[in-house]
């Protein structure tokens, strides 16, 4: 099957299988792989241990002293690995746990990123649901401690902020186990393509500021043909972010715009 045929495949998985490896991810048995990001005190660990039950394993991210967990579910005859990231509030690389949530989103592509985001604090943790959709073209917010929002009066408006961040928001309450068969729906659309995610896109008026990214997102292309997210890497360089030019000098970065013939996905 050549890159063409790839590219037009709705089902093929996107994820990076290359850098993957070099991040100690085995996709040998998964179909697609599924990134788990989100605050602290969201209750993620709480979607992640439903959604694995006791299919999970610990360890750490290679060469860092920071803890991974993983496990696997399926769902419509399709298997499906689930990273859990470290609960951060940015992705700025200012911290450990900061890099290595943002590495695996930018260069291990998973196929689908679900931000669990505190209903009772929406806006506390949008800062970090439009970092990642900087990144990302595929994710599912998941809004999870609908109950407490509930006993405290908060109503959230799960449809209009789906139409303003362009990507499916499910209402959950993951330890009553309410939302979890429709989260695992959409997780399944946007990994195979059912779901196209249009997602929300920070702007800036300032033209200087523009016409810089514009420029070096030029240069970047040039060197790096078909790579996505150009404008985020642009202004990552622009506010000198030491990993990205470290991608840019090891040649990481350029791994992300190769793609992956089925062998390859398939192990």
């Amino acid at each position: 099957m050549t890159s063409a045929d790839l590219n037009n495949c709705a089902n093929c998985p996107v994820h990076n299988m290359g850098n993957l490896k070099k991040l100690g991810i085995d996709m040998s048995s998964f179909d697609f792989v599924v990134a788990l990001a989100g605050n602290p005190n969201t209750g993620k660990s709480t979607v992640f241990n439903y959604l694995t039950g006791l299919r999970q394993h610990t360890g750490n991210w290679p060469g860092k002293t920071v803890t991974r967990a993983e496990g696997g579910f399926e769902f419509s005859e399709k298997k499906f690995k689930l990273v859990d990231l470290p609960g951060t509030y940015s992705l700025l690389s200012t911290s450990t746990d900061e890099e290595v949530a943002r590495d695996f989103i930018l260069f291990g592509q998973p196929d689908v990123t679900v931000i669990v985001v505190d209903a009772t604090r929406v806006e506390r943790n949008l800062n970090l649901v439009l970092q990642i959709l900087e990144i990302t073209n595929r994710a599912v917010l998941c809004l999870n401690l609908m109950d407490e929002a509930k006993r405290n009066g908060i109503q959230v408006d799960d449809r209009t902020l789906s139409k303003e961040l362009g990507i499916p928001v499910i209402p959950t309450s993951a330890r009553q186990g309410e939302g979890i068969n429709e989260l695992l729906s959409k997780i399944h659309d946007v990994a195979t393509g059912k779901y196209i995610c249009k997602p929300y896109r920070l702007k800036t008026n300032s033209s200087e500021l523009n016409s810089a990214i514009e420029k070096l997102s030029n240069e970047i292309e040039l060197e790096y043909p078909g790579l996505p997210n150009l404008r985020w890497v642009a202004l990552r360089l622009l506010e000198g972010d030491q990993s990205i030019i470290d991608a840019i000098r090891t040649g990481d970065l350029g791994n992300l715009q190769k793609d992956l013939i089925p062998s390859e996905v398939d192990g």
